[in-house]
Formats: C-alpha cells, sequence, structure tokens
C-alpha cells in the first residue's frame, strides 16, 4: 500500500479531553496511521477545557487571522498547535472566542446543548477546510470523527470542489455513539449555505438537523463509512447500507482494517 496523506478531523481527541470512546479513537487512529508510515494532519476545537498551558498550545500567527462570515457575522479565525508527546502527533486547535475557547465542549455548565452547536460546526468544518489550504497540503483522505466534522463532506464535495486541495479527495465518516440531545434549530440550514452549498442541496432533510439527520448529511456527501463503535447509531448504518456506500463494521483491531479500507476508497495508482 503506497504512503497517503491523511487530514484526521476530530471532535475530540485524547489527553486533551476526557476520555471517551471518540477522544481515545481521536488519538490512537493518527498515531496508527502515522506509524504505518503515512502522511497525516490532526484537527480538533480548542474547546473551553483544554488547559493551553498544560497541552503547551501556542497560536500559529501565520495560519490565523482570518475571518469567517457565518450567518451575515464575522466570526476571527485563531490556529493553534500542540503535540502529543508520547506519540509524536501534532495537533491543530481550529478557536475562536465566541465559539470556543469561552466555552465547555457539546454542553453548558448545566449539561444542556448549546443552542448554536451548528453554528459551531459550521465554523469548525469551514475553519479546518481553510487551514489544510493554506498549509498547501493535500489530502488523499479526509476522515471525519464525531459529528462536530459531520458538515465536512459537504463542503469538500460542493463549496471546495474546485479548489486544488480537495479536488481528488475522498471522505471517509466514522460513526459513533455520542450524539446531541437536541436539534440544531431552524437557523442552521440557512447558516450552512456557503459557495456551491445551496439551499436547494439541503431540500430533502428535515428543517430541524438532529443528530441523525446531520449523520445522513455527512453519509450522503462520503465515499465510505466506518462503523467505529459497537453501539453506534443503527438507523444511521441502516441508512448507509440503503445508500450502497462502502461500510466497514465495527473491529476492535482497526488499525490495519482501517488502512485497507482507505485503500478500497483510494486505491493507488496502477503502475
Amino acid at each position: 500500500m503506497a504512503k497517503k496523506k491523511i487530514l484526521f478531523i476530530n471532535q475530540e481527541i485524547a489527553p486533551y479531553v476526557p476520555d471517551t470512546n471518540l477522544s481515545l479513537m481521536g488519538r490512537a487512529l493518527p498515531q496508527a496511521m502515522q506509524e504505518k508510515n503515512h502522511e497525516i494532519r490532526t484537527f480538533m476545537p480548542k474547546w473551553g477545557n483544554i488547559n493551553e498551558r498544560r497541552g503547551q498550545l501556542h497560536e500559529v500567527i501565520r495560519l490565523s487571522g482570518m475571518n469567517l462570515i457565518i450567518d451575515d457575522t464575522d466570526h476571527p479565525l485563531i490556529i493553534k498547535v500542540a503535540s502529543i508527546q508520547s506519540s509524536r502527533v501534532q495537533v491543530y486547535f481550529i478557536d475562536n472566542d465566541d465559539y470556543f475557547s469561552k466555552r465547555q465542549m457539546v454542553t453548558d455548565e448545566l449539561g444542556e446543548d448549546y443552542p448554536d452547536n451548528g453554528e459551531r460546526a459550521i465554523f469548525f468544518a469551514r475553519g479546518v477546510l481553510e487551514t489544510v489550504k493554506k498549509l498547501r497540503w493535500v489530502p488523499d483522505i479526509i476522515h471525519c470523527q464525531g459529528w462536530m466534522s459531520a458538515v465536512v463532506p459537504l463542503y469538500v464535495k460542493t463549496a471546495y470542489h474546485d479548489e486544488p486541495s480537495f479536488a481528488n479527495t475522498k471522505i471517509v465518516t466514522s460513526l459513533f455513539t455520542k450524539g446531541l440531545k437536541n436539534d440544531l434549530g431552524t437557523n442552521f440550514k440557512k447558516c450552512l449555505e456557503f459557495r456551491e452549498a445551496k439551499a436547494e442541496l439541503l431540500a430533502g432533510y428535515k428543517d430541524k438537523f438532529d443528530f441523525v439527520e446531520l449523520g445522513k448529511l455527512a453519509i450522503d456527501y462520503s465515499d465510505g463509512v466506518i462503523q467505529a463503535s459497537e453501539d453506534a447509531n443503527a438507523q444511521l448504518i441502516k441508512y448507509t447500507k440503503k445508500k450502497e456506500i462502502p461500510l466497514l463494521p465495527f473491529t476492535e483491531d482497526f488499525a490495519d482494517a482501517y488502512e485497507s479500507f482507505y485503500d478500497q476508497i483510494y486505491p493507488d495508482p496502477v503502475e
């Protein structure tokens, strides 16, 4: 198998946030692929509960400074970086005062979903894609882990499809258990519109995006789907099969299985 360039877009990565199936895989998978000599880049949100001093995060000035317009409002994009010392995996963090650094993760101090989680996911997705363009790095595969990255496939296949960085990129989405309590509100579709990601592309989805609807959006624009936990959402697994999108069932010995799946989705060129 030829070396691939793999972009991991993660909702959570341990040790920066508490251990969950999602955060542990967010750490283990990039490390495993790096150890298999693939070239990787890894992103996550700079959640407000991340200890920047302990994690040794620092801002990357040359990548920061862009403004992203969401719902007619400018939101400054800040990029930070750190390395997980034990695995030598470098992590880029998408930050913004309003959306991330002054907040908890998906839920507030009372355990309630933030009402603008949809906008936060849009900012995160566009922030990652704009930063990858600035890095002048062209991924073969983008692997999305966690619902916070669920709008990435839509954007790559529509709004960014003419960008040289993503013209030939294949997308893999992992399905986990961890979801949302509430829907993303009636304004999410409007906020999601960007360039070729037009309103008519969203017409077939419910007006209120919940966790399942968001999963369907990710699946529809992915080239492959992975069941990343045993109890991943059964409705989304059924939906993937109905759409006849390649599906990798749950496996504990993930490293070799995922690598083979990447090769299936993005075959090596024939000599």
